[in-house]
């Protein structure tokens, strides 16, 4: 016995191989019912496509040659020179000879009667026009002839063709009554089938696409109402099951992102993530002409802080002057822990000028800013900072010059800003900054 439910609820499959089992028989009954008018048209048609239309076709021929033969004839007695007479009596013979006419007796015995005719009538009159009119009230009695002729051809065509398409028309307007007859029928059934289809199927898949357009981590778990069908049943419960994995993954891929982009011990930017945000700002800046700027600060005299205090007591340090940096600074500025207590910042939509002044607002607050260490005591640092501008070249090549101008805050007694156009004390222009001698004093 075939399985027709699953845990109470119905199986979609089964119930859908009944309806289209149902709808099959119906719509077989139907067809055989309309095979049988179907074909009468089909042969009346076949009839009308081998006989009657090539019949008609040849009267059709037929009219228009003896309408030609009763053009040419006057065109006879209408030209003015005796080339162009005999060149209409030349096509008075062809088109009587043709093979329409001479199928058709009447037609035949009139077109060689017309031939005999105008062909006495030109040789008789010679290049007299004047006794060639003679014989023009006899020609209109022949034309007028082969005009009734020409009718009854085109008649006996239509009639032809009218008993094959009346039958054909009786036997379509019995099949359009039995398809009413079919297609009502077809409707109730359709009409049903769509209603167990809607309340069985589409309500449900419309509130599951609901529920997935809106399916998001900080969105409750989706509830759905019971249903009968086992595998919309299936479907809600995967659901439920994909945003419970949903927010496992998002919780990962943030723990992930973080571990690539952040720095663990300030939660800023680390090195690598800023310099791929830096180069994305410097190319829109340099495309559309805007400033830039980048800045290179360093805490001072901060090995001998972690000599005295102790690493844990640095890394509060740092902790304390990212979060400063975050206060004092702009929200659209980028800011990274470059490495050890350097940090770097990237100005947008800034001259060095007004980079000059949120590094000095900077350094100012660092330095009345009061550090609790991890044992209770407050200490006070001070920084350093180099500034250059940004709006040429690469991102490497800015930060050479505000590492240049942090050398030069350094020399000149720390606890300052100092833009890259600013001349090193005690040092040729272009000469490398020998970082070295700062570090071993600090």
């Amino acid at each position: 016995m075939p399985d027709w439910t699953r845990d109470g609820k119905l199986r979609a499959g089964w119930a859908f191989v009944v309806l289209a089992l149902a709808f099959a028989l119906a719509f077989g009954s139907v067809v055989l019912w309309l095979a049988h008018d179907q074909q009468r048209v089909v042969e009346t048609a076949m009839r009308l496509q081998d006989q009657t239309m090539p019949e008609i076709v040849r009267h059709q021929r037929l009219s228009r040659n003896l309408e030609q033969l009763r053009q040419e004839g006057e065109r006879v007695y209408a030209v003015a020179t005796p080339q162009a007479r005999q060149q209409a009596l030349f096509v008075v013979t062809l088109v009587a000879s043709h093979p329409s006419i001479l199928d058709h007796p009447e037609a035949r015995e009139l077109a060689r009667r017309v031939e005999r005719f105008l062909s006495d009538a030109v040789r008789d009159a010679g290049s007299d026009d004047a006794k060639l009119m003679e014989s023009y009230p006899e020609w209109q009695r022949l034309a007028a002839r082969l005009g009734v002729l020409v009718d009854d051809v085109y008649i006996q065509g239509v009639n032809q063709a009218g008993g094959d398409l009346k039958d054909v028309l009786q036997a379509m307007e019995m099949a359009r009554a039995k398809l009413f007859g079919a297609m009502l029928l077809v409707g109730i059934f359709l009409g049903v089938f769509l209603w167990l289809l809607h309340r069985h199927l589409i309500r449900p898949l419309q509130r599951i696409d609901r529920v997935l357009s809106r399916l998001h981590v900080d969105c409750p778990r989706p509830e759905f109402h019971n249903r009968q069908m086992a595998e919309i049943v299936s479907v809600e419960r995967a659901i439920g099951e994909l945003h419970d994995a949903l927010r496992h993954n998002e919780a990962a891929r943030q723990a992930l992102e973080n571990l690539a982009n952040l720095d663990g011990l300030t939660g800023l930017t680390n090195r690598r993530c800023f310099l791929l945000q830096a180069e994305h700002e410097l190319q829109r800046a340099q495309r559309y002409l805007r400033p830039i700027a980048v800045g290179m600060a360093d805490l001072d005299y901060f090995k001998r802080l972690n000599d005295t205090y102790g690493h844990a007591a640095g890394d509060a340090v740092l902790r304390a002057f990212a979060v400063l940096v975050q206060e004092s600074l702009r929200q659209t500025d980028l800011i990274c822990r470059y490495g050890g207590e350097e940090f770097v910042f990237l100005f947008p939509e800034s001259t060095v000028a007004e980079a000059e002044v949120l590094a000095e607002r900077l350094r100012s607050r660092c330095a009345d800013y009061d550090i609790r260490l991890p044992d209770e005591r407050v200490v006070r640092v001070t920084v350093s900072i180099g500034l250059a501008d940004a709006g040429q070249g690469s991102i490497e090549s800015a930060l050479k010059l505000a590492d240049a101008a942090l050398y030069t805050a350094k020399r000149q007694g720390r606890n300052r800003v100092v833009r890259a156009d600013a001349r090193p004390s005690g040092r040729p222009e272009h000469a490398e900054p020998d970082r070295q001698d700062i570090d071993q004093a600090e």
